[in-house]
């Protein structure tokens, strides 16, 4: 992986990609990365990479990614299946009390 990271650097450089556009780019990539891993939550998120969850969406909005997109789960094909697709929870009656 550090090879990979070193040819990307490399290359990033070789091309003339100023610095602040490659920090933008990376961070970009990562946060989406660990927002995907978690489906979308912003508080597992910002607990896995160790900042608060403010930080993290002041973030994102200065990174210009749309919060509700990523929530949305459109990014990464993580959409729930539609109503018909889902399997249909059982109901008890109303006059039997639940237990757990």
């Amino acid at each position: 992986m550090k090879r990979e990271l070193d040819l990307l650097v490399t290359q990033m450089h070789s091309v003339g990609i100023p610095y602040a556009d490659a920090v933008r780019e990376f961070k970009k990539r990562y946060l989406l990365e660990v927002l995907a891993h978690h489906k979308g939550n912003q508080c597992k998120a910002a607990e896995e990479l160790g900042m608060h969850r403010n930080t993290l969406s002041r973030t994102l909005a200065e990174l210009n990614l749309d919060t509700a997109q990523i929530r949305n789960g459109i990014r990464n094909g993580m959409r729930r299946p539609p109503m018909s697709e889902r399997p249909r929870a059982q109901r008890l009656p109303q006059n039997v009390v639940n237990l757990r």
